[in-house]
């Protein structure tokens, strides 16, 4: 754990983490440089321009749920570089909905697909008439890594209410397990509640596809692969084990939404066998919901989509070999 005597912006689970790895000095400095309260102005300008942004919430229960809110690039704005407003409203059949209220914490993701960039954000929601106001308390830029090139269009008006009907799945069915099974990524909520105030975080994971694993009982386990040594996501999980995980259908529009327990797994054989993993985690879902084409956007792959950083990376079949 770092000596300095300056506040860390880093919790005890994300201290813990970089201790391990003997970057906790490292992380300190770095962390007072790189994590703002307030948006450069690159990443307001990043935002304007994004067709969709990841959120995480939690609901009223505790259960943590990542989402998409998509629309035309320009329905995100930045008022102040302390503000962020998504014109946008999640569907009703949305479980994220249920945790967003004035007042309450979310964590944001902006990801271009087609150039690789993202940036991060944590805040608290205030509503607006058409949508809501984010009101930064932190705000963060990741690396490319581990993202593919896709190009994106729309299939309909990203504004018009989409009709369909959830559905709450008891256990991941076959069509649930393919497309977990044929995924290159996936986006993680998670959350914990520090210093009396509850920090959520959202992020990107990508792989080959199939870089996660489900088992028999429907539990998954994920590589984690070297990243930028934040440990924001796998941070919360040592403090809070409660995870949302979003899988996407690039070609269709549906989405697969699941809230359930994390687990951090630093020692196991595993690990080593896995090409690029460091550690893994695992999650078992407890609540389930697939939404049918809930998605106005769709993706392409670009022809040379992979991430090298990904190429780099193993698959389950060959780490079980």
């Amino acid at each position: 754990m770092s000596t300095s005597s300056s506040p860390s912006v880093w919790h005890a689970g994300e201290q813990m983490l970089q201790a391990q790895l003997g970057v906790a000095d490292k992380m300190q400095a770095l962390g007072q440089r790189v994590v703002r309260t307030v948006m450069p102005d690159q990443h307001r300008d990043f935002y304007r321009q994004l067709p969709f942004i990841v959120l995480g919430s939690v609901d009223p229960v505790g259960d943590a749920w990542a989402t998409l809110l998509e629309g035309q690039p320009g329905f995100l704005t930045s008022p102040s570089p302390v503000q962020l407003d998504m014109h946008a409203h999640p569907a009703p059949a949305d479980p994220a909905a249920a945790g967003m209220a004035a007042g309450a914490p979310v964590g944001l993701l902006g990801i271009e697909m087609h150039t690789r960039r993202r940036n991060r954000m944590n805040g608290v929601l205030a509503e607006l008439e058409q949508g809501w106001r984010v009101q930064v308390e932190q705000s963060f830029g990741n690396c490319p890594r581990y993202i593919q090139l896709r190009d994106y269009s729309f299939a309909r008006d990203p504004a018009q209410d989409h009709p369909g009907q959830p559905e709450l799945l008891a256990t991941l069915d076959a069509s649930a397990r393919e497309l977990i099974g044929m995924a290159d990524a996936f986006f993680v909520a998670t959350y914990a509640d520090v210093d009396e105030r509850r920090q959520v975080d959202v992020s990107h994971r990508g792989g080959k596809a199939g870089f996660v694993r489900v088992d028999a009982e429907g539990v998954l386990t994920v590589p984690d692969f070297n990243g930028n040594l934040f440990f924001s996501t796998l941070g919360n999980i040592v403090l809070n084990g409660r995870a949302g995980l979003l899988f996407v259908d690039y070609a269709n529009g549906d989405v697969l939404q699941m809230s359930g327990q994390a687990e951090l797994i630093l020692d196991s054989p595993e690990i080593a066998a896995f090409e690029g993993a460091e550690r893994l985690w695992t999650f078992r879902p407890q609540r389930i919901v697939r939404r049918r084409a809930a998605l106005a956007l769709r993706w392409r792959f670009q022809e040379q989509g992979w991430s090298p950083y990904v190429l780099a990376t193993g698959q389950w079949p060959r780490a079980a070999a």
